[in-house]
């Protein structure tokens, strides 16, 4: 009798209550583009679409008892991480990402809040970029986190290209500096490689109040079809393609008083099943 698997994710990130970012979103992503979802959970958030009214971390010691529980048995085909908040977290999700060199690693550097408030110091993003840069595929930081990376606001295409240029020296395989917070009709994405290449993606702007969740979703997306085989390019230009469209089919969806989240399942597929060798 023949075995199968499906490509299997990991997320390593923070829980959000309300359920529209973090590790929710991510599972939602995964379920959504055919994929077998699992987490390592770094904290939880009291939140909602209005806003965090608290956070508790999760000990470092708990975490890596999570991804070696995952990782000992489920081997993942692809891994995303996003809030990682503090030294010691970072050093627990390097050390095991060292023991899997072979699996592809997406990370959003979560690092400041829609308000536009910091959300880790400057020591824990020193430690991201030294540590976990170099381990990682690909790392999608939009405008207010490339900002902290290169050390001043960006604002125009133009700066795009420059800083991330400069952020590709901080050990970076691959960037991913997204547009979205561009004042401006058409948004812009850059993705920059090893090679030095730059390729840019454009998409017209949607008019909502409902994006909450959408970096956590685009990262996750990219990680899922990587897993199903996309090469980077083409798991990015999926992914693009992916949450614009989550975002139009949820553009006029009432969820809670505030900002709402993407309609991951606007056309979910079938879990993927791989006949096993």
């Amino acid at each position: 009798m023949k075995k199968y698997t499906y490509p299997a994710m990991l997320t390593i990130a923070g829980s959000d209550s309300g359920g529209g970012a973090g590790i929710q979103a991510d599972i939602k992503t995964f379920a959504a583009l055919g994929c077998y979802g699992m987490s390592a959970v770094t904290a939880l958030t009291a939140q909602n679409t209005l806003g965090v009214s608290g956070i508790h971390s999760i000990p470092p010691d708990f975490v890596k008892a999570q991804l070696d529980a995952v990782l000992t048995d489920i081997k993942p085909h692809a891994i995303k991480i996003g809030m990682v908040h503090s030294p010691e977290l970072v050093g627990v999700i390097a050390s095991a990402l060292k023991q899997y060199p072979d699996i592809p690693v997406i990370l959003d550097p979560v690092m400041v809040a829609t308000s536009g408030d910091r959300l880790i110091a400057q020591e824990t993003v020193a430690e991201l970029v030294s540590q976990l840069f170099p381990l990682t595929t690909l790392i999608t930081p939009n405008l207010d986190e490339a900002s902290l990376l290169w050390g001043m606001p960006i604002t125009t295409v133009d700066q795009m290209h420059t800083a991330g240029q400069e952020i590709m020296q901080q050990g970076c395989n691959a960037l991913l500096l997204k547009g979205g917070h561009l004042q401006q009709q058409e948004l812009t994405t850059l993705l920059f490689t090893e090679n030095g290449k730059v390729t840019a993606f454009t998409s017209n702007k949607i008019e909502t109040k409902n994006m909450h969740g959408s970096g956590c979703t685009l990262s996750s997306a990219i990680a899922a079809y990587i897993a199903r085989g996309e090469d980077l390019h083409n798991a990015v230009a999926l992914a693009q393609k992916y949450v614009h469209n989550a975002i139009y089919n949820g553009k006029d969806v009432v969820t809670g008083k505030g900002h709402g989240p993407l309609n991951h399942f606007y056309n979910p597929e079938k879990t993927i099943q791989h006949e096993m060798e």
